[in-house]
């Protein structure tokens, strides 16, 4: 009978520890107690404490949130969807700058084997070719969501590496991106950014941000590490074609990219 109610007692602890912690990423309340536990464990993971007080006045926003659980899966047919981002302005834009950077997609595809289309398509769908980054601070993003239920335990290793990013000063404490805390003209995640970013111009930085060459043999980069073949085609059914939906899953976006690659190859 004993052993029963000790039993029974560690099963009503640890669900009462259950939903207590299940209040507390769910409510803005907790957050600075989180925020400083965060903090604890960066320094405990080789944080250094200059890129750790890039947390400093860090605050919770419902909006993010917000706008996290209210998703929805692409609606639109690839012909609506394609029919709207491929457009004159994006194609004619597109092959003007493949024409700008030809001497560095040269060397991008001698390099990676990702020809410039594919590239530009990225580019111009993700942010209109940098032009469209997003204005949300990218930190009160990353911890928000890090705090937040949904998806804690994946943003909380993004905010880490959003961390080794601004130790490494590949990132600004100040960057701004998407609301899900991507960054840069094509839209990488800080673990992304810190596992395929290259320093294609020289600087000493890989940089996102403003870099242009970075940003395209780092998209290169990207596709290569998931296995493009030098020289293939990626229309749908494609082994290039699976790459792309490496870089999104969803296949209307994944078909428009390569759609869009098509157009400003001009085999289309």
């Amino acid at each position: 009978m004993r052993a029963i109610m000790h039993f029974t007692g560690l099963i009503f602890c640890l669900l009462w520890f259950s939903s207590v912690q299940a209040a507390t990423c769910r409510d803005p309340e907790g957050f600075d107690a989180w925020l400083a536990d965060f903090k604890r464990q960066a320094a405990a993971n080789g944080i250094s404490g200059s890129a750790i007080s890039a947390l400093d006045g860090i605050t919770y926003d419902p909006g993010i949130v917000a706008k996290d659980h209210g998703q929805h899966v692409f609606q639109q047919s690839f012909e609506q969807f394609s029919g709207r981002m491929v457009n004159s302005y994006r194609l004619h834009k597109g092959q003007a700058l493949i024409k700008q950077y030809a001497p560095t997609f040269a060397r991008i595809e001698q390099e990676y084997g990702v020809p410039a289309p594919v590239i530009v398509a990225i580019w111009g769908l993700e942010t209109d070719f940098g032009a469209v980054s997003g204005n949300t601070p990218t930190l009160r993003a990353l911890a928000t969501l890090a705090y937040d239920c949904r998806r804690s335990d994946m943003f909380q290793a993004e905010l880490m590496d959003a961390l080794r990013l601004i130790q490494r000063g590949d990132l600004s404490p100040s960057a701004h991106g998407a609301w899900a805390g991507e960054v840069g003209q094509t839209q990488f995640m800080p673990s992304s950014y810190l596992k395929y970013a290259v320093d294609f111009s020289g600087t000493g930085r890989r940089d996102l941000m403003h870099n242009v060459p970075d940003v395209l043999a780092s998209t290169a980069n990207f596709l290569k590490s998931y296995g493009w073949q030098r020289g293939g085609s990626w229309a749908p059914g494609s082994a290039n074609f699976a790459v792309i939906k490496e870089w999104n899953k969803a296949d209307v976006y994944s078909r428009t990219i390569a759609y869009f690659a098509t157009r400003l190859a001009g085999d289309e």
